[in-house]
């Protein structure tokens, strides 16, 4: 497992960018986990504005199943072509739903131990102590990088810097690393991540679930459609809404400078006489991909279980099968369940839950 890591003086406590890597295998999953008993407890340092004491009790511990390769973890590296490389961001406020994305994602990995082993500082602590049987390695991500490009959004938590991280990813990570797959944390997978690892992409640089039904106009303002400056990037182009938890080819993001135009848009919007969009990170990198993006199927992403960006309203899930569930929205599973007034679909992702208040 892979992490990336930057303190931030944003919050009390640290920002961090997580890249999970187990081995790419091929058999059903609930074949592939043999578990110990959870046991243990971790008690994390707390912001002194906002936070109070909790803990997270210690992972099972997950084995690869006869048929995984042997890791040889004295000379596995970020390079080996076998590993699956899954990025997740968390900071204080989504610590609990990030280790509970982590704990999912190795409940139905089917080699969790195909991994590199690197040293540990800062936060490492609690993934260490949470999940005691995994190899990571840690990146610092810097938000001073993002922070002056950052326009204020309807929500205050979708301006934080670590959302744009996975802009970066193709700096942060060593240029052996060619794919990665980024998925937000406020979800959890009820599939073996290597499926999805599998998807082709074809000659596009993401891959993502699009949902070519919704209203795409709405994710940007009047001036953006008034001004065919801006609205003509997509002549020629289907555009389509899409999740920001994407596969991302990253020889090729590397090759085209994707980084850089996504930045473009952000520079556009800041200095723009009015605004182009309203909804945080998304906006740039639709004006970037939507329309050249490799379709992925909606299975990967069950999403808008937060409900809406304001109330955070209860939802049902979409029709078909589901390898992923995602609380995007307003509302988060740990805030509902805590208050009591959870919606029916939070009691799925209880099960990873790892939090436990000290006494």
């Amino acid at each position: 497992m892979l992490w990336i890591m930057r303190f931030s003086g944003f919050f009390s406590a640290a920002m961090v960018m997580i890249v999970l890597s187990p081995s790419l295998q091929s058999f059903p999953p609930a074949e592939a986990i043999k578990s110990s008993h959870v046991d243990s407890y971790l008690r994390l340092p707390t912001a002194t504005h906002s936070l109070d004491k909790f803990s997270f009790r210690r992972a099972p511990a997950f084995r690869n199943a006869d048929e995984c390769r042997s890791p040889n973890l004295e000379k596995s590296s970020v390079c080996d072509p076998s590993l699956v490389h899954v990025a997740i961001t968390l900071d204080v406020e989504y610590l609990r739903g990030s280790i509970a994305a982590v704990h999912s994602i190795l409940q139905h990995a089917k080699c969790p131990e195909s991994v590199p082993l690197v040293s540990e500082t800062g936060l490492e602590a609690v993934v260490r102590s949470t999940f005691p049987e995994l190899k990571f390695k840690v990146y610092y991500f810097d938000p001073e990088r993002v922070r002056s490009l950052i326009s204020s959004s309807v929500r205050q938590a979708l301006e934080q810097p670590l959302n744009y991280a996975r802009n970066y990813l193709a700096d942060l990570l060593e240029t052996c690393v060619t794919r990665v797959i980024y998925l937000d944390s406020d979800l959890v997978v009820v599939d073996d991540v290597s499926k999805l690892w599998s998807t082709s992409l074809g000659k596009k640089t993401i891959g993502a679930p699009e949902y070519c039904h919704a209203n795409f106009t709405k994710y940007f303002t009047q001036y953006f459609w008034s001004d065919s400056r801006f609205s003509g990037v997509f002549s020629g182009r289907r555009p389509c809404y899409f999740n920001t938890g994407v596969m991302i080819d990253l020889g090729k993001w590397r090759r085209f400078g994707y980084t850089r135009r996504i930045e473009r848009w952000m520079e556009i919007q800041k200095t723009s006489v009015n605004r182009i969009y309203e909804l945080g990170s998304l906006p740039p990198f639709l004006l970037v991909f939507a329309g050249h993006v490799a379709p992925i199927e909606h299975r990967w992403n069950q999403h808008g279980l937060g409900g809406d960006n304001v109330r955070g309203s209860c939802r049902d899930l979409h029709p078909g099968p589901v390898s992923l569930l995602h609380w995007s929205g307003s509302g988060k599973p740990w805030l509902r369940l805590d208050s009591k007034e959870p919606c029916p679909l939070d009691s799925l992702w209880a099960p990873f839950d790892l939090y436990g208040r000290s006494t």
